[in-house]
């Protein structure tokens, strides 16, 4: 697999210093230049929002900070949570007096790490700490145990419905109450057609045909649910719509907002593709699209696929929904 790295060891710090020297009016590293936040300090009574994983996956997690959204991120090497002391150091200087939120996907490693930084910085530092982890990923859990759901790209929606909380100022139970309401209200599905390589290792994660693709498969290369042959954009929008709505409970009349995430080398226009099948086919349910997203918003380097996410909505999440948001990245 053909790269335009450097050193592969250093593909993370030089990616990261990349962005601050593309966007220095807007991000700024932490001390430790392990993690990336806003210039701009946040309003006094804010909540302050601090999320961060492993490198791999732009616009998640880095991508994510930005006015409406998240306000600094740690970031860790390739699909590698980052240290306790690397999201210590971004919450401790980028908080304000609002309390701090920490919103991530949920993964053994982040979670781990994440909970050992909301005790320091709680013992240690008496700042207030609260977690809501995105689950959003259908092949990976049930629905009565969604829980234990890893976190994929409907997490775009938890940074939205969060950071909308807490610009409007709102304390930092509600903030977290409103997010935790948005994710229980998420789910995605994905297919791969091809693997991603990480750059230390030079090889594909995973081997997969030319004409099979994967239904469910992680963002790091886990398991999906089944492997089959490839199937067209109109066929594969219907399964993944199928999952989507059983698992969500939604039915006729219902809005919704739909994310079409590409995984990292998929074509803008096959994005659109997809988009049309699943406008046509929540249309003719009856499920009215109140917003739609198109883009890459969670990706795994070079992966090849699709996922799409949808948010079951009430008038309170669309209020949210609804609020400016931006990030050079979006």
């Amino acid at each position: 697999m053909k790269k335009i790295i450097n050193d592969p060891m250093n593909f993370v710090k030089e990616s990261l210093e990349g962005i601050i020297y593309a966007y220095p009016d807007f991000l700024k590293f932490s001390s430790d230049k392990k993690g990336i936040m806003r210039t701009e300090p946040p309003a006094k009574g804010k909540v302050t929002i601090v999320t961060g994983g492993g490198a791999g996956h732009l616009p998640v997690f880095l991508g994510y900070v930005g006015r409406g959204l998240a306000d600094g991120a740690a970031v860790g090497n390739v699909f590698t949570s980052p240290s306790a002391d690397a999201i210590v150091n971004v919450a401790k200087e980028v908080h304000g007096d609002g309390g701090i939120l920490f919103l991530y996907g949920h993964y053994f490693g982040d979670t781990m790490n994440f909970d050992l930084a909301a005790e320091i910085l709680e013992e240690e530092e008496d700042l207030p700490v609260k977690t809501v982890r995105v689950s959003d990923d259908i092949a990976s859990a049930p629905r009565d145990t969604w829980e234990k759901r890893r976190g994929v790209a409907g997490i775009f929606f938890a940074y939205k419905i969060a950071g909308a909380c807490a610009d409007k100022l709102l304390p930092l139970e509600k903030v977290k109450g409103i997010t935790e309401k948005a994710v229980a209200n998420i789910a995605t599905m994905g297919v791969a057609i091809s693997s991603c390589t990480i750059p230390e290792s030079g090889k594909p994660t995973f081997e997969i045909a030319d004409d099979e693709m994967e239904v469910g498969m992680g963002i790091h290369g886990e398991p999906g649910i089944r492997r089959t042959k490839l199937k067209t954009a109109d066929e594969i929008t219907s399964e993944i719509i199928d999952y989507l709505i059983e698992d969500l409970k939604i039915k006729s009349g219902d809005e919704v907002s739909l994310l079409v995430n590409g995984s990292g080398t998929t074509p803008p226009e096959e994005l659109y593709i997809v988009n049309r099948a699943a406008h046509l086919l929540l249309s003719s349910k009856n499920i009215k699209i109140y917003k739609t997203f198109v883009g890459e918003y969670a990706t795994s380097l070079d992966m090849g696929g699709i996922s799409l996410s949808i948010l079951k909505l009430d008038n309170e999440l669309k209020e949210y929904l609804d609020a400016p948001y931006y990030s050079p990245f979006l």
